[in-house]
């Protein structure tokens, strides 16, 4: 979901005035790269939910892979993009982590 919404604002703000399919060409690389992240995790039968270190690791893999793959497919990796797309990025994807994770803690020290 978090490469999804990157995607979409990536289109909106950028290529606005062409087809709503580009946001495919956009995403194609991230997504792939974090399911290839996730499988590698769980592959290792670890918690995917976990912000360290497999939040950390799912989001290096999703960053570099991507952005070698969209390097590789033709789109371009300007510095502006990088930045922003690795605080995107890691705001969103080691975010829902840590909420889940507060929210598991004072759940669990509400019922102690």
């Amino acid at each position: 979901m978090c490469v999804l919404v990157f995607a979409m604002a990536g289109k909106s703000t950028h290529e606005s005035s062409t087809s709503d399919w580009v946001v495919l060409a956009i995403v194609w690389p991230f997504a792939l790269s974090v399911v290839l992240a996730h499988a590698g995790v769980l592959l290792r039968r670890r918690p995917t939910a976990r912000t360290w270190p497999e939040g950390v690791l799912v989001l290096a893999v999703t960053y570099v892979l991507g952005m070698v793959l969209r390097l590789v497919s033709g789109r371009g990796i300007a510095g502006g993009f990088l930045v922003v797309a690795l605080v995107f990025l890691a705001l969103t994807m080691l975010g829902w982590r840590a909420v889940l994770r507060l929210t598991s803690r004072q759940r669990a020290a509400r019922t102690s």
